[in-house]
């Protein structure tokens, strides 16, 4: 009975026995490629940054969009597996957008790279060697006038 179901189907498509759909030939797939930037004026780690930024904002929206897609099938069939391949899906779109706030931080992290001086730079556990009585002069700003004086006496 299937087989005559399919046939009607498929003589109503126009579709025949020699000739099976492809996913190609179901889905249009008009995905241009995504042209590289070849400015010399930027670094390269700004055209990767770019470069990759685009292609998680692009993998997040067609994400959601599967994500509606799947949510529908899921309503309509109940069925729990669909429900499951719904959960993973949104799963991938979150780490999606983690990787893209690690891409963030990344870029961060290059353009503060460590041949730069920074002024934001934090001192632990600095130990001063002496008594307080030294340590108040040097504060003040005596330590000049005792470094010479000590001088004078050796």
């Amino acid at each position: 009975m299937k087989d005559k179901l399919e046939d009607k189907v498929n003589e109503i498509l126009g579709i025949g026995e020699d000739i099976k759909p492809t996913l190609q030939s179901i889905v249009k797939i008009d995905n241009p490629p995504v042209p590289r930037v070849q400015d010399k004026n930027k670094a390269d780690i700004d055209n990767d940054y770019s470069y990759s930024r685009e292609n998680y904002y692009d993998l997040i929206e067609k994400g959601q969009q599967a994500i509606e897609g799947i949510l529908d099938i899921a309503k309509e069939g109940q069925h729990p597996r669909a429900y499951e391949v719904a959960g993973q899906l949104i799963a991938q779109v979150a780490g999606t957008v983690d990787k893209l706030q690690d891409l963030q931080k990344k870029l961060k992290d290059l353009k503060d790279l460590p041949g730069k001086s920074s002024t934001s730079q934090n001192i632990k556990n600095a130990l001063f060697v002496g008594s307080s009585a030294e340590l108040q002069k040097m504060l003040r700003g005596d330590n000049d006038k005792n470094i010479k004086s000590e001088d004078s006496k050796s």
